[in-house]
């Protein structure tokens, strides 16, 4: 992505697919997160509860991309 995206963490509310979330960000607000291609590749699946990385583009602050766990 480019220079401008926006990072941030969110917790996993519920899994809404294959590869989609429901995250909740610090702030409340509940956003559509989908994992990242590398994530896809490898299968990943992620339980409620748990802390995710995101990123934004500073154009749609509903839906986001999935990086990464967070430790």
């Amino acid at each position: 992505m480019s220079e401008n995206a926006i990072t941030t963490t969110g917790t996993v509310l519920e899994r809404k697919g294959e590869i989609l979330y429901s995250v909740e960000l610090m702030n409340g607000k509940a956003v559509l997160g989908h994992l990242s291609k590398p994530l896809t590749v490898a299968e990943t699946v992620f339980e409620p509860g748990e802390t995710l990385l995101l990123e934004f583009t500073p154009y749609d602050f509903d839906q986001a991309r999935i990086l990464a766990k967070h430790s």
